[in-house]
């Protein structure tokens, strides 16, 4: 096992170890391409794109929160900023996003990030027995069922959709 954690590379060896941490049992798939997006994961995994897990950093009177929001949703920043507790609500660019969680941008994990960030679930990945979540590189994924992400995770479960 030592040689195939080697192989997955640092970022997904943290995710398997948080998750280990949470209760979650993380089995990751890699592709030889990255899926940056929620369509090209779906496609990756043959699922439908609302079982995509996309772990989207905001911004929160500049303290960095983490939506975790359904592949096939947008999410409201009215309805964000409200649930974050804020007037306005900004997107994290690509290095605050890093700093807060340790990951890039369409490789960011729904835990085991750099800093404690809070992390809220939108209500419509758990219309789903299974979703797919970044598991720490953007070629790499892996299934949970929401339920158990949410529980592990302690995220409010949320409207966020527009």
């Amino acid at each position: 096992m030592g040689e195939a954690m080697e192989q997955l590379g640092p970022k997904v060896n943290l995710v398997i170890e948080a998750g280990r941490d949470l209760g979650i049992e993380v089995r990751p798939v890699t592709f030889d391409e990255e899926t940056r997006t929620a369509a090209d994961a779906a496609r990756k995994v043959g699922c439908d794109v609302a079982q995509i897990v996309k772990s989207l950093v905001f911004e929160a009177e500049g303290r960095p929160i983490l939506f975790l929001v359904s592949g096939a949703n947008r999410v409201d920043m009215t309805k964000g900023a409200a649930v974050a507790g804020v007037d306005v609500l900004d997107k994290a660019d690509a290095e605050s996003a890093r700093a807060a969680t340790g990951f890039s941008i369409g490789a960011t994990p729904p835990f085991g990030h750099a800093t404690k960030i809070p992390v809220f679930m939108d209500a419509g990945l758990l219309a789903f027995d299974e979703v797919w979540a970044a598991a720490g590189r953007p070629d790499s994924v892996f299934c949970v069922s929401p339920k158990t992400l949410q529980e592990a995770t302690g995220a409010p479960v949320v409207d966020l959709t527009a």
